[in-house]
């Protein structure tokens, strides 16, 4: 991990000859150290055309300018290939917003890694649907937004939550084991920037009970799985999954147990993978450069 200041220019494009040179070209045309690079050419298929994915790190005190002429310099060789990008700024923490309801463990170590700088970012604050985790919460000197949503309130709460995310300016809205289905339209509002954690099995198992079911059926590989939050319920693009070995010596209560302590390390681990800028997104593909 870099220590000084950097950008961080990422993107996706068609495929063609010559983006790297003209990309590298471009930042050594105004005396920019590119620190690191990383690229990956998607050969495409039936449903899609070959595409290109790029990240690179470049020294910030390296260019001659700040980031905003940076982006309106880049932006015409961008649009020649067709390119959607975008660049960070290092020095500029990540304002990030979670969210909660009754089950402790991914709330628990995201602060933990918050507060020992592990995960280098702002919460501005903690939403939940139950006023359970307040005085936890509060106790970081973080604010708590209760959010009660029930079968006639449910409009006007996924209202709320969004003028809160909005108001604290938020980038990221991270659902660390919020028990509550968003709206396509609150999805649609903040494509990119939602981040869920679940359980997933071989095979999944769906609705209550997951590790009861999983249980009775006698699995052996118990799993989580990091992704984006779209329409589709648990559909959206993934950027980080991990599964555990047990076997029939494990009861239900350890594979609880073992669910949570992976839902933690998978959630964080994707987190760390999109505040980095290293998840490029396409449709519904993601690459990502570890």
């Amino acid at each position: 991990m870099q220590t000084k200041r950097f950008y961080t220019l990422s993107g996706s494009c068609p495929d063609q000859i010559g983006i790297i040179a003209r990309i590298s070209g471009f930042i050594a045309q105004h005396q920019g150290w590119i620190l690191e690079s990383s690229y990956h050419a998607d050969d495409g298929n039936d449903d899609h055309a070959s595409r290109y994915f790029m990240r690179m790190q470049v020294k910030a005190d390296s260019l001659p300018f700040h980031l905003a002429e940076f982006r309106t310099r880049f932006a015409p060789l961008a649009a020649e290939l067709s390119m959607d990008w975008k660049i960070s700024d290092s020095a500029v923490k990540r304002r990030v917003v979670l969210m909660v309801s009754k089950q402790e463990h991914c709330l628990y170590d995201l602060l933990a890694r918050w507060q020992s700088k592990e995960l280098d970012i702002e919460i501005p604050c903690v939403i939940s649907n139950h006023d359970t985790f307040k005085a936890f919460v509060e106790w970081h000197g973080i604010p708590f937004h209760h959010v009660p949503i029930g079968a006639d309130n449910k409009q006007a709460a996924h209202a709320e939550i969004c003028r809160i995310y909005d108001e604290v300016k938020g980038d990221t809205m991270v659902l660390a084991r919020y028990m509550q289905i968003l709206p396509a339209d609150m999805c649609a509002r903040y494509p990119g920037q939602m981040i869920n954690i679940h359980h997933s099995f071989l095979p999944s198992f769906v609705g209550a009970r997951p590790y009861h079911q999983a249980f009775q059926r006698g699995v052996k590989l118990i799993g989580a799985t990091c992704h984006y939050v779209t329409r589709e319920l648990d559909q959206g693009p993934i950027v980080e999954q991990d599964v555990i070995r047990i076997d029939h010596s494990d009861s239900v209560e350890d594979m609880v147990r073992y669910g949570k302590d992976i839902e933690k390390a998978v959630l964080a681990r994707g987190l760390r993978y999109h505040l980095e800028d290293r998840v490029l997104l396409h449709a519904n593909k993601t690459v990502i450069f570890r």
